[in-house]
């Protein structure tokens, strides 16, 4: 039988290391940078994203529309932590209630004014009305949204995450998109079937 200090030093490196594997976001990284295998050139250019340029003098957003530069459009970001998202907001328009399963998400927001929550995990609503110059921070993992309630100013906003890929998990389209079946969540929601298809209808792609 283990000695106690002997148990004690273990119990703390156990604790030690699920800490580490729970503060962790995206692996780390053993170079300087990651380069793609398709990628034989590296100089400026790869470490520059020009994708947002499509917003300089863009006009008024109509839909909710979100910009993004991951390292799925932004390799260069692969092994170090961060990436961002630009969010443009019509009048009257969400950014439904979702998750990003990686990430912590820090929202500034730059023009109009926003309608924002997350709910934790017991079920406590936090809400906040931003104003153009405020920040507001949307813990990693909880289910969270957007709300430019304004019926004619568009809103615009600017997040940075602590990952190269957050992920985004929409609440709605996972829900009523993937096949989940309708019995299920007519039970799961206290309603019928008939309902449940009506919600999947009127989220079903627009062809």
């Amino acid at each position: 039988m283990a000695s106690k200090p002997s148990f004690v030093i273990f119990f703390l490196m156990i604790s030690f290391a699920l800490v580490q594997i729970t503060i962790a976001g995206d692996p780390d990284i053993l170079t300087d940078f990651v380069v793609p295998q398709n990628v034989t050139k590296v100089d400026g250019s790869f470490f520059t994203f020009t994708g947002m340029r499509v917003l300089v003098g863009s006009k008024p957003p109509t839909a909710f529309t979100v910009l993004k530069a991951t390292k799925a459009e932004f390799p260069a970001l692969d092994g170090q932590s961060v990436s961002y998202a630009v969010l443009e907001y019509a009048p009257d328009t969400i950014n439904p209630p979702h998750t990003h399963p990686r990430s912590a998400e820090l929202l500034f927001l730059i023009g109009g004014s926003l309608q924002v929550g997350f709910v934790d995990t017991t079920n406590k609503l936090f809400t906040q009305t931003l104003q153009v110059g405020d920040m507001f921070v949307f813990p990693k993992g909880l289910v969270h949204f957007q709300y430019n309630d304004h019926p004619e100013n568009p809103a615009l906003a600017i997040s940075a995450f602590g990952s190269a890929s957050a992920g985004t998990v929409s609440l709605p389209s996972t829900l009523f998109t993937t096949g989940i079946d309708d019995n299920v969540l007519a039970i799961s929601f206290k309603t019928d079937v008939a309902t449940i298809q009506a919600l999947k209808a009127g989220l079903a792609p627009k062809h």
